[in-house]
């Protein structure tokens, strides 16, 4: 895979690189290092690259044993993405802005940039930021529906990885490039399916529906830092039912959009293999859950991620079609009188995507046939 990427780009600078160490970049960057590809691991903080440098390399436990030793730990982004084929950017969607304007000057013809996930409209906003910020390389911007491992960082150096999901949706903007996408990253993510568009993968965010409403809805456990487990403890039956409501209303969207989507039960059929009649069963049932704690603080990924760049961005799409969205409207709302924070503005916007007064249809055309030659 890598071979044959290097030897069509020229690119020299080892396979993968992981942008971002948090939960999700440590386990990435180990499991391919474990497999036998030379990883480059960038993170903008400092101590958490020394932490990792200290101990010698990343220790994996749970669903993926070993360790692993990236081939750089660093804090260079250009040291970290130039010349590489494959960018598989693992930060929070609150950063996928400031990452693609601090690697734009550095990227090249044939490099593929893979959200993990995109959340709602991560590629199109990623894309619209390298063109803002000059760059004229024709790369591609990929973005998955969500993340392939639920894993957790038990300290510097050490992540836990609860489950790995079954299949993960993954699709390229403009969507003639999926296909090209999926035979790079075959080899080491076979579980990783193509979708029609990254309308799909944007409407298929189950990290919209399972991440700020039971926070929100736990709120003064959460601010009391009361211990408890998101989903299991979390996610109560009627907890579960405005989940559900929400869901609806995701599906809606997709529907009038003319985009495939799956419910978020059928999703926990197909990724982790779980068989339940409702979607309080399924949470509870599903082995990868347990475990996973609830945030102490609202001032964490479930909101502040979820909410401007899951929820927020679904709002937007929901105009362009025409489809009211009263839950995740009240979500919304409800996180701005929480937190003291105005989600709406600072999220992502149409304009932000680069999709403002294009119709329903026209954004589905956009994102299908549209392609960037720099």
């Amino acid at each position: 895979m890598a071979e044959e990427l290097r030897t069509h780009i020229g690119l020299e600078n080892g396979d993968f690189a992981v942008i971002g160490a948090g939960n999700g970049g440590v386990a990435m960057a180990g499991f391919l290092a474990l497999r036998g590809y030379t990883v480059n691991l960038w993170n903008r903080s400092v101590r958490t690259i020394q932490d990792i440098e200290s101990c010698g390399g990343i220790f994996l436990e749970g669903e993926i044993k070993g360790v692993a030793v990236p081939n750089k730990v660093t804090t260079d982004i250009e040291e970290a993405v130039k010349g590489v084929p494959v960018i598989m950017v693992t930060v929070p969607a609150s950063a996928h802005e400031t990452v693609a304007r601090l690697m734009a000057p550095y990227l090249s013809d044939g490099q593929i940039i893979v959200l993990n996930p995109g959340r709602t409209g991560g590629a199109l906003h990623f894309r619209a930021t390298l063109r803002r910020e000059g760059c004229t390389a024709s790369v591609t911007v990929a973005e998955t529906n969500t993340f392939v491992y639920a894993s957790r960082t038990l300290g510097p150096g050490r992540s836990r990885v609860f489950g790995v999901k079954k299949s993960v949706s993954i699709a390229a903007l403009p969507a003639v490039r999926t296909v090209q996408v999926v035979r790079a990253l075959k080899p080491v993510y076979p579980q990783f399916l193509p979708v029609e568009s990254v309308m799909v993968t944007s409407l298929d965010n189950m990290g919209a529906v399972f991440h700020p409403v039971p926070t929100l809805l736990n709120a003064a456990r959460v601010e009391a830092s009361l211990a408890f487990q998101h989903y299991t403890d979390g996610i109560s039956p009627s907890v579960a039912g405005v989940l559900e409501a929400l869901d609806r209303e995701r599906l809606s969207i997709a529907d009038a959009l003319g985009v495939p989507a799956r419910s978020a039960l059928e999703w926990l059929r197909e990724s982790y293999g779980i068989q339940a009649d409702n979607l309080y069963d399924a949470i509870q049932a599903n082995k990868a859950y347990h475990g996973i704690s609830a945030p102490t603080t609202l001032s964490c990924r479930y909101i502040t991620e979820d909410v401007p760049f899951s929820l927020v961005p679904m709002l937007s799409l929901a105009e362009a079609a025409g489809v009211d969205t009263p839950v995740i409207r009240a979500a919304v709302n409800m996180a701005c009188a929480l937190t003291g924070e105005d989600y709406a503005a600072k999220g992502r916007t149409a304009e932000s995507m680069g999709i403002a007064g294009l119709s329903g249809q026209e954004i589905i055309e956009h994102v299908v046939q549209e392609v960037y030659h720099g």
